[in-house]
């Protein structure tokens, strides 16, 4: 069984952070604090944990905001966290971000910087929302700021925090409407030095295509140029989502037909009797059956079974390719059937496709047994 953020994120952050603001502010109750964290904590999911966290640390912190809050900044300078806490890497200033949003909305320019600060130690992605939403021209005037600004982590934020369906992150409905202030930012950012930033450039415009499709692929037709590789990349990742709904907008940017002819001649999926925790492998042998050379988007698609007995497809990168008239590929795909913490496998039959430009044609079925 596969270790859980949630699994990860114990009791013991709570203790550390106990001892790192101990350490800089002697007047904390570090063991009321823990005592009052650990109430019904074991039942909380991870993004509950951090908040849970947060809102007892305010209890035991001065009531005036500015005056705490500069002792949880105090406090990350003290140590890193260590032994088992540091499983969870940046996780462990997951709370210290949920303090500032909980507590520090009426505090813009403080809690801006705070969050400046914090996202380099752990993304401030989730905080910085509600004051995008509560303060949207100084917030996006700041962001326009730090798009330039020297740290990777501070010009991801940038993409990241104004992501208009972050996962795990409150919608923001504005940029749904309207993404124009985003991609004005994204803008900024599209040729960042670092992938760290671009992948998020990326995931954010693929973000703005589920609301907007028509910006998404005039943005990537823009974007595309005099394109570096990089940039490219950008592009390609960005249409991933919207390929695999078979849109013809981002078909087209790509430079690929929705009517080309990409048959499938054979396919394998082993083991059809699966066991959890076995890899699965697919095998495909495709044709281009169109007179002409053509451009062809491929992927394989996974209906997983899920808890309720449903399925839910979820769809595996292939290969982006070009094939004359007649040419034959052979394709295939390594899938792990472990449990992960993204992951969770049930018991059931599995269908299996292709997507060719985004057009599922059925492959086969296997066996999952748990």
């Amino acid at each position: 069984m596969a270790t859980t953020l949630k699994s990860q994120f114990g009791l013991d952050i709570a203790k550390q952070i106990a001892q790192h603001i101990s350490a800089v502010w002697g007047e904390f109750d570090a063991r009321a604090f823990c005592a009052e964290v650990a109430q019904g904590y074991e039942e909380l999911a991870l993004m509950p944990r951090a908040r849970r966290v947060a809102e007892v640390l305010a209890h035991y912190l001065p009531a005036a905001y500015p005056e705490a809050l500069a002792i949880v900044l105090a406090s990350i300078q003290v140590a890193k966290p260590e032994a088992k806490a540091q499983e969870m890497t940046g996780f462990f200033y997951l709370p210290h971000t949920c303090f500032v949003a909980q507590h520090g909305l009426a505090h813009f320019a403080e809690s801006m910087q705070a969050q400046y600060i914090l996202t380099q130690y752990f993304s401030a992605e989730f905080s910085i929302r509600p004051f995008i939403v509560r303060y949207p021209e100084p917030a996006l005037a700041l962001l326009a700021r730090w798009a330039s600004d020297e740290n990777e982590h501070v010009r991801r934020l940038v993409s990241e925090g104004t992501r208009p369906r972050l996962p795990w992150g409150s919608r923001l409905a504005a940029f749904q409407r309207d993404p124009r202030p985003v991609l004005a930012l994204l803008e900024r950012l599209k040729d960042d030095p670092a992938l760290y930033v671009r992948r998020s450039v990326a995931n954010n415009l693929n973000d703005i295509g589920k609301d907007n499709p028509q910006a998404l692929y005039a943005t990537a037709s823009a974007w595309l140029r005099g394109a570096s590789a990089e940039r490219a990349w950008i592009v390609q990742h960005a249409l991933r989502s919207a390929i695999k709904r078979g849109e013809a907008g981002a078909l087209a940017v790509l430079g690929v037909s929705p009517a080309a002819q990409l048959q499938l001649v054979t396919a394998s999926i082993g083991p059809a009797q699966a066991q959890l925790g076995e890899v699965l492998r697919v095998a495909l042998q495709l044709e281009n059956r169109d007179n002409t050379r053509q451009k062809f988007v491929i992927d394989c698609q996974i209906h997983y079974v899920k808890a309720n007995g449903q399925t839910r497809a979820k769809v595996f990168k292939l290969k982006t390719l070009h094939l004359a008239a007649g040419e034959r590929v052979a394709l295939s795909k390594s899938i792990s059937l472990a449990n992960m913490s993204t992951r969770q496998h049930y018991a059931g039959r599995h269908q299996v496709d292709v997507l060719v430009n985004g057009v599922a044609q059925p492959v086969g079925v296997f066996e999952l047994r748990c």
